[in-house]
């Protein structure tokens, strides 16, 4: 039992401590409150975002390469099992292949840094290989190697500016500098959900990334909805951009692995004029057959397909 004094003392010095802890207290919930305050949102996510921000940057860091290629390419339902094996197969052969790995080794650095995509719709891309450094001929047949190895995927939907918004925030400090920053797209169709090409084309090429194309027009109306006869014009028109960018088409599976081959090799080619009257140029006479000139193309055509294919559901359910 404490005495009357010591009660009293005791009273006091609490009195006096008092107004300290409710001061604390306060500061500490002020603190709390501030610390949950919403923050400026920053573009994130799979869709197509700000992909330009911030990418000037990185082209200043990084392991010196001469070309940081992102190779783009279709998984969606269109396309057979059979068929994306072909693809992947042809993207193997064409790592393993004298005339690429001599492209790559040729240039002023000799070396590139080289990621695999696989895309479809809007939120469906997948890296499937990450950026890897290609060097020598051990490195390029290894990463042959992984393309043969892994299996490929099959997804609903067709945007090609989700692919190219993806592809483009991948050169964001991926650990090299290149002299080029190349994605190469590959498709058997138009864009058909997600941004509009053209925008998303334009973004990437404002950022200094050149888009390639390699238009598969190896399906038609009868087997496929989103088939168009243009494809190669519409690449030409919506898709492709930057200095030097080109398209070759294919017109059959049996030209895949060619036009892969030499592809790659003029993307990898230290001289690559971007002049498109320039005899050298892969514009001026390279595509594998010639493109078929069909006058106006729509850049929303893959759209308005989607568009009409479901007021045909509509009216079916009627």
């Amino acid at each position: 039992m404490l005495a009357k004094g010591e009660l009293a003392s005791m009273s006091g010095l609490l009195d006096h401590l008092a107004p300290l802890a409710l001061r604390r207290v306060g500061l500490l919930v002020a603190v709390f409150f501030v610390c949950a305050l919403p923050t400026e949102a920053k573009a994130q996510g799979r869709g197509l975002g700000d992909f330009s921000a911030g990418s000037s940057a990185s082209m200043d860091d990084g392991r010196p390469v001469d070309v940081e290629l992102v190779v783009a390419v279709d998984v969606s339902w269109s396309m057979s099992d059979g068929e994306q094996i072909i693809q992947r197969d042809g993207y193997a052969a064409a790592f393993r292949s004298q005339e690429v790995q001599d492209a790559i080794l040729d240039g002023v650095h000799g070396s590139i840094a080289v990621t695999y995509v696989e895309w479809a719709g809007e939120f469906s891309q997948a890296t499937v290989i990450p950026w890897t450094l290609l060097d020598s001929k051990a490195s390029a047949d290894a990463f042959a190697y992984r393309l043969a190895t892994e299996p490929p995927s099959r997804r609903r939907r067709t945007s090609i500016s989700g692919a190219v918004g993806y592809g483009a925030r991948l050169f964001e400090e991926n650990g090299f500098s290149g002299m080029k920053r190349v994605i190469d797209v590959s498709g058997d169709g138009p864009n058909n959900q997600g941004p509009a090409i053209t925008n998303a084309r334009d973004q990437a090429v404002a950022a200094g990334v050149v888009i390639n194309g390699l238009p598969l027009m190896t399906a038609d109306r009868y087997t496929s909805w989103a088939a168009i006869d243009n494809l190669d014009d519409y690449y030409e028109t919506c898709v492709i951009g930057g200095q030097g960018s080109f398209v070759i088409p294919v017109n059959d599976w049996s030209q895949f692995p060619q036009a892969v081959r030499r592809k790659l090799v003029l993307e990898l080619a230290a001289d690559w004029p971007v002049d498109r009257t320039d005899p050298r140029h892969p514009s001026f006479d390279a595509p594998v057959v010639q493109t078929q000139q069909s006058g106006d193309v729509d850049c929303l055509i893959g759209e308005k397909l989607w568009q009409q294919r479901q007021w045909r559901w509509l009216d079916d359910d009627r």
